[in-house]
């Protein structure tokens, strides 16, 4: 998975629907979450499309398995667990995800309708962090 400093450099380059084909293009490279997962208990509420978020154990740090049934909604969920991915649990549960992703500007970029349920994963991934920096 590419780093959000990665992502970011190419995104300030593109435009309009360059910007939704790189969202595309990203939700295309998320690590693949088998169907068993994508259930009530992984479904993130508030999205306008069905968003999955599981954990996994990678270790001492966090690996998310995410999924989503609309590609620019995919892509989105792909931003936020690049911020995230294979990082220690203290780390992101101190992490301010919501200000790693401002210079996407996804507010003006996309439509209200895809982005609402950004700050409830965002809440989702830092809960499980805590939980895992409180029990090491």
């Amino acid at each position: 998975m590419r780093t959000l400093e990665d992502i970011l450099e190419e995104y300030e380059f593109l435009e309009g629907d360059e910007r939704y084909s790189l969202l595309i293009e990203l939700g295309r490279e998320l690590e693949p979450m088998p169907d068993a997962l994508k259930t009530d208990a992984t479904l993130v509420r508030g999205c306008s499309a069905a968003v999955w978020v599981y954990p996994t154990e990678a270790g001492e740090k966090l690996h998310f398995l995410a999924d989503s049934n609309a590609a620019i909604t995919k892509g989105i969920v792909a931003l936020v667990i690049s911020a995230v991915q294979d990082k220690a649990a203290d780390e992101v549960a101190t992490l301010d995800v919501t200000a790693k992703l401002e210079p996407f500007d996804l507010k003006n970029q996309l439509s209200s309708n895809r982005t609402q349920g950004v700050p409830n994963m965002i809440a989702l991934v830092k809960e499980h962090a805590v939980r895992l920096a409180a029990a090491s």
